[in-house]
C-alpha cells in the first residue's frame, strides 16, 4: 500500500500560487483516477484539480480559501485500499501507533507537528505583522514546525517573486542556524519563539478603527476574482516601467473584405469571421520581424520566445476580464485563428477555460474598441513585455494622397496604442512595431482569398 501526494499544479509561467475554492472530497473518501479533487482559482481561471491516483483520500493538508504556492503538497492518497477494506484497514493503525509512543520522550517535538493545523490562521495574518510581504502556507509551516520566530522571518532574504521567502530559503537559513552559521542572535530568537507566531495574529485586526465615509455612499466588496486582478495589474505597474505609443490605420479595405465574405466564410467554414484573427494575422508578421517584442526578463536577462502564443483579452459576463491564449499563432492561416479566437472567447464567456488555456502567453492583443473607446493605455500582462490595443472603427473624413493630388475621402479609421516595457523595448523599438502593424492592416488586399 502507497501513499501519492497530490500537489498544486501548475497553472501558467506567471502564476505563482493559488486559492483553494471548494474540496469535492474528505478525508476517508475513495477517489478514481482523474476524478476532480477541489476546485482552485488564480487571477486568471478558475479550475478543478482532478486526483493523480485512485484510492482513499488520507489527509487534507490546506483548508478553503487557504492561498498555496505551486508545487505545494495538498492532500494525500492512500493508492491500493480497494482491494479488501478490511484487510487493509488494521495494518496502517500498528505503524501509527509506534510513532505516537516514540514522540512521548520528546515532548518538545509534539507542539511543532500539531502546529500545522493552526497554520491558515498564521498565514491569514503574517501580511498584517511584516507591512506588504506575504509568506506562503509552506513557509509558514516549516518556520513553526522548526521554531523560527517571525523576527528571524522577516531578516531572512527571500529569492522568490518580489522578494518572498521561498521554501529554498527557509530550509537553506535553518541548515545555517543548526550548523553555527546564522547571522541571527540566537537568544533573541529563543525569548519569543510561539509568541509572535499566536499572540499578534488576532489583536491586529481589531484594533483597526472602521473607516468612515461622508455623504450617501454603497460599499461593494470586491469579488475574488476582482481582488486578484486588481493585485495582477498592481504588481505589474511596479514591475515593468509602462511607456504608450499611438498612432492610427486606415482599415478600410480590411472593413470591406470582411463586409464582402462573412456570410460566405460563416457557411463555409462553420464560424464566423471577426476583426480579432485579422488583427492577430498583422501582429504575428510583425513578431517575426521585431522578434525582441515577444519575449519576458529574467532579472538581468532577456528570454526571446520563439513560439508566438498570442493571448486575447475577453470580456466576462461579470465584468471581469481574462485572457485566453491562442498558441503557435505563427502556424494557423486565418480560418484556423478565427476557430481558435471563437472557441477561446465562446469557452471564456461560459467559464469553461483549462490552465493551459490561459498559460504561456507571449503577447497579448485587447480590443478596446469593443465597449467603443477610441484608444487606450492597457497594462502589460506579465511576464510579457508589451500588449496592443485597438480602438472603435469610426468613419472619419481624411485626406487622401492620389497621383492626381490629394483628395479628402470617408475611410474608416482606428487608432492603435501599445504599452511597452521600457527597461528592454525603447521607444524606437515600441512606435516602429506598432506602426508596422499598422501598415499591416492598412495595406490588406481586398482582393485575397481566405
Amino acid at each position: 500500500m502507497a501513499t501519492v501526494d497530490l500537489v498544486m499544479p501548475k497553472m501558467g509561467e506567471s502564476i505563482m500560487e493559488a486559492t483553494i475554492l471548494k474540496w469535492h472530497k474528505n478525508p476517508g473518501d475513495a477517489v478514481r483516477m482523474d476524478e476532480t479533487v477541489l476546485e482552485i482559482a488564480t487571477d486568471k481561471v478558475d479550475s478543478e484539480v482532478p486526483s493523480t491516483a485512485e484510492g482513499i483520500v488520507e489527509e487534507i493538508l490546506y483548508n478553503v480559501n487557504d492561498v498555496v504556492p505551486i508545487g505545494t503538497v495538498i492532500a494525500r492518497i492512500k493508492t491500493g485500499a480497494g482491494q479488501g477494506n478490511s484487510t487493509p484497514e488494521p495494518q496502517p493503525a500498528a505503524p501509527a501507533a509506534a510513532p505516537v509512543q516514540e514522540t512521548q520522550p520528546a515532548p518538545q517535538a509534539q507542539p511543532q507537528i500539531q502546529s500545522q493545523p493552526s497554520a491558515p490562521n498564521y498565514t491569514s495574518a503574517a501580511p498584517s505583522s511584516n507591512g506588504n510581504r506575504f509568506y506562503s502556507p509552506l513557509v509558514l509551516n516549516i518556520a513553526a514546525q522548526e521554531g523560527v520566530s517571525m523576527t528571524e522571518l522577516e531578516a531572512i532574504p527571500g529569492t522568490g517573486n518580489e522578494g518572498r521567502v521561498t521554501k529554498k530559503d527557509i530550509l537553506q537559513y535553518v541548515s545555517n542556524k543548526r550548523a553555527g552559521k546564522s547571522v541571527a542572535a540566537p537568544a533573541q530568537q529563543q525569548t519569543q519563539p510561539q509568541q509572535h507566531m499566536v499572540i499578534p495574529m488576532k489583536k491586529v485586526e481589531p484594533t483597526e478603527a472602521p473607516v468612515q465615509y461622508s455623504g450617501n455612499v454603497e460599499i461593494i466588496e470586491m469579488d475574488r476574482m476582482r481582488k486578484l486582478i486588481a493585485d495582477h495589474m498592481v504588481r505589474s505597474k511596479h514591475t515593468s516601467p509602462h511607456v504608450t505609443s499611438f498612432t492610427e490605420a486606415d482599415v478600410t479595405n480590411l472593413v470591406m473584405w470582411r463586409d464582402k465574405v462573412k456570410k460566405e466564410f460563416e457557411k463555409r467554414e462553420g464560424t464566423k469571421i471577426t476583426f480579432t484573427p485579422l488583427f492577430i494575422e498583422a501582429i504575428v508578421r510583425c513578431i517575426k520581424k521585431f522578434p525582441l517584442i515577444n519575449s519576458s526578463v529574467d532579472g538581468n536577462r532577456i528570454i526571446v520566445k520563439k513560439d508566438i502564443n498570442i493571448g486575447m483579452a475577453t470580456a466576462l459576463p461579470s465584468g471581469n476580464l481574462i485572457v485566453p491564449v491562442i498558441r503557435n499563432a505563427d502556424q494557423l492561416n486565418l480560418v484556423g485563428l478565427a476557430k481558435q479566437v471563437n472557441t477561446m472567447a465562446e469557452s471564456a464567456r461560459n467559464n469553461k477555460l483549462k490552465p493551459e488555456d490561459i498559460s504561456d502567453g507571449t503577447f497579448t492583443l485587447t480590443n478596446v474598441g469593443t465597449f467603443g473607446s477610441l484608444m487606450g493605455t492597457p497594462i502589460i500582462n506579465q511576464p510579457q513585455v508589451a500588449i496592443l490595443a485597438v480602438g472603435a472603427i469610426k468613419k472619419r473624413p481624411v485626406v487622401v494622397e492620389t497621383p492626381h493630388g490629394d483628395s479628402i475621402a470617408i475611410r474608416h479609421m482606428m487608432y492603435l496604442s501599445m504599452s511597452y516595457d521600457h527597461r528592454i523595448v525603447d521607444g524606437s523599438l515600441g512606435a516602429t512595431f506598432l506602426t508596422a502593424v499598422a501598415n499591416e492592416l492598412e495595406n490588406f488586399k481586398g482582393d485575397r482569398e481566405y
